[in-house]
């Protein structure tokens, strides 16, 4: 079986990403550090997959939905939990759906990021 390891996305704040991550959706950082012509870059995820959360360095500029993604696809096990945590760090969640194969909504975060919250429980 193939499985997607990591995707790479550019945003303006690459830490306040991250953490918005952990906090909603309990990931954690697994390595951060120096990446291309002088940015950062933090993987955070799991032992089985991450994204790659990068932030140019001075010489390139981040635009908030700069539209190198259409959006994340994130699989939770609770999606009534995973949406109160959305919400509680400040984000607002759209376009519910409930429809075979699962249940899901979406939310954008600060960068224009659209990320999907879906469920198959």
């Amino acid at each position: 079986m193939t499985e997607l390891e990591h995707a790479n996305v550019t945003v303006v704040d690459n830490r306040a990403t991250a953490q918005m991550l952990c906090d909603v959706f309990g990931w954690r950082i697994r390595w951060e550090g120096g990446a291309r012509d002088g940015g950062h870059s933090i993987h955070v995820g799991s032992d089985a997959s991450y994204l790659a959360v990068f932030t140019p360095g001075p010489d390139e500029t981040a635009e908030p939905g700069n539209g190198r993604l259409n959006h994340l696809g994130v699989v939770v096990d609770d999606l009534d939990a995973t949406e109160e945590r959305v919400k509680a760090a400040g984000y607002t969640p759209t376009s519910h759906g409930d429809y075979e194969p699962g249940r899901r909504f979406y939310f954008h975060d600060e960068n224009g990021m659209e990320i999907e919250v879906v469920s198959y429980a």
